[in-house]
């Protein structure tokens, strides 16, 4: 257990961006051999505060003390020199330079490096450039490079989101490891899971301000959501699904044996008119390759897609749209113009709005815009960039744009990953909403009790092939996995 004792000790820090304010007088401790969760909905101040404590911005006022000593970070440099490092869900790694380079620029020792890589069982050839890696090793290349300077205090950021079980394991077993040798750790995550079995304790901020904090064996997801949302929270429903289904006996998208890549082989299933089909796999089994060729971005190597019974082609995602057919991806960066407004991100695909003199109806648009900004709850009080946006709002954009537009198929590629719990119950009430009004939606998951939360079917793709066709019914966790690893399961 740890000590009573602060190796971090955070007072009265305020941070604020012209008339928006991010933190607002956070106070916050950490105890040697420590694992301490840092929550809150997006947007509340996890992220600002981690930046502070890394050396990437300053604060307007306020304490940050290290081991008894107050510091006051110039860089992340200087907070890896003062035991601070972190790791965050995007890997700080340049990607067109080697991850030999990588290291020497962070003055990172290599035998070090390795040594660590080596203890989680994994290995890098160091002349490798970082964007020809995949995301999840990429990620614990910057786990093991951080702890290749012995911090006293080491930051996840999210670390452990979409990665495969095992390297998710392996991340567990190096906290485990630190707090063993007395070392600290905050750990930012929205897997509740994740946090009662890990950490210590656990803290709550909400608008900029820590709100709770208590044993994470205690932390009922209740009392977080409530922590988190406050008053935002009185009288959400928990059950996403009360929504009404409104499943059509007709077929809006039949697959039938669409193989493509190294991994679809032979992949058939179909979605009806009103309803949300879930998508449940492990890392790797073509479910992106999927997404995009339903999206128009890439071209299966056989099989057909039917719309409505009719033979389609997609040449460019524009074909798909023009058929009712709408993606969110998993990577909602590459989704926004980021230095663009929440506006014209929300008008970005109002281009089906155009009169055949090709004018857009500025009044119609503005009240889509309006309706999409009301029914998603996006925070606009950064309205001059979306990059200022939390994530979960950026993710709201993301849907919202399609929102504006109108669909037949929503697409959406892991759209929660990342997000808060409370904006999550937004997002499955959404979806639930769009089936209600008779919208299709095929949704993959990389949490698979997110099924039941939100959908009335799933499937589980296991070697390119449907594995199982379940009703909601049988769509336990232990069903989900147990197909996802190819095992039979009884209907």
């Amino acid at each position: 257990m740890a000590s009573n004792s602060s190796l971090l000790s955070i007072k009265g820090l305020e941070k604020s961006y012209g008339s928006v304010i991010a933190l607002k007088n956070a106070d916050f401790e950490v105890s040697p051999g420590e694992i301490h969760a840092l929550l809150g909905a997006n947007g509340a101040g996890k992220s600002t505060l981690v930046k502070i404590l890394t050396g990437v911005i300053t604060s307007n006022s306020g304490t940050i003390s290290l081991n008894g000593k107050q510091l006051t970070f110039s860089s992340p440099d200087d907070a890896r020199k003062n035991g601070v490092a972190p790791v965050f869900q995007d890997p700080a790694l340049i990607p067109d330079i080697s991850i030999q380079r990588n290291l020497t620029l962070t003055g990172t020792n290599e035998a070090r490096f390795i040594s660590e890589l080596a203890a989680m069982g994994l290995k890098v050839n160091l002349n490798e450039i970082a964007a020809n890696i995949e995301l999840p090793l990429l990620r614990m290349i910057d786990l093991a490079r951080a702890l290749s300077h012995d911090p006293e205090l080491l930051i996840l950021d999210e670390i452990t989101a979409a990665l495969p079980i095992d390297l998710a394991e392996k991340v567990i077993a190096v906290m485990n490891n630190q707090k063993a040798k007395g070392k600290s750790i905050i750990f930012i995550s929205h897997r509740l899971a994740e946090i009662e079995e890990i950490c210590d304790r656990a803290t709550v901020l909400r608008d900029g301000v820590n709100v709770d904090t208590f044993e994470a064996s205690q932390g009922s997801e209740e009392r977080i959501v409530q922590a988190m949302l406050g008053d935002k929270n009185k009288g959400n429903s928990n059950d996403s699904r009360s929504s009404k289904s409104n499943i059509s006996s007709e077929t809006f998208l039949e697959i039938k044996g669409i193989s493509g890549g190294k991994h679809l082989k032979d992949l058939s299933f179909t979605i009806k008119k009103g309803e949300v089909l879930g998508v449940a796999a492990l890392e790797g089994q073509g479910q992106d390759l999927l997404f995009e060729i339903l999206a128009g971005e890439s071209n299966p190597e056989s099989g057909d897609i039917l719309i409505n019974g009719k033979k389609v082609i997609f040449s460019h995602p524009s074909d798909a749209i023009k058929l009712g057919i709408s993606y969110v991806p998993g990577d909602r960066k590459s989704a926004l113009m980021p230095q663009r407004s929440i506006r014209e991100n929300l008008a970005l695909t109002r281009f089906r709005g155009i009169s055949k003199w090709g004018f857009i109806n500025s009044k119609d648009e503005e009240v889509r815009v309006d309706d999409a900004v009301s029914s998603l709850q996006i925070d606009t009080r950064a309205k001059s960039q979306v990059k200022r946006l939390s994530g979960g709002n950026q993710q709201k954009v993301t849907i919202g744009r399609w929102v504006t537009t109108g669909f037949d198929l929503l697409l959406c590629f892991d759209p929660t990953r990342g997000i808060d719990v409370g904006t999550k119950q937004q997002i499955y009430e959404l979806v639930r909403d769009f089936a209600s009004q008779g919208k299709s939606v095929l949704l993959f998951t990389s949490e698979l009790r997110e099924i039941q939360l939100a959908c009335d079917r799933a499937i589980v793709i296991y070697e390119g092939k449907v594995q199982a066709d379940l009703p909601i019914d049988k769509c336990s966790e232990e069903n989900l996995l147990n197909a996802a690893h190819g095992i039979a399961v009884a209907k």
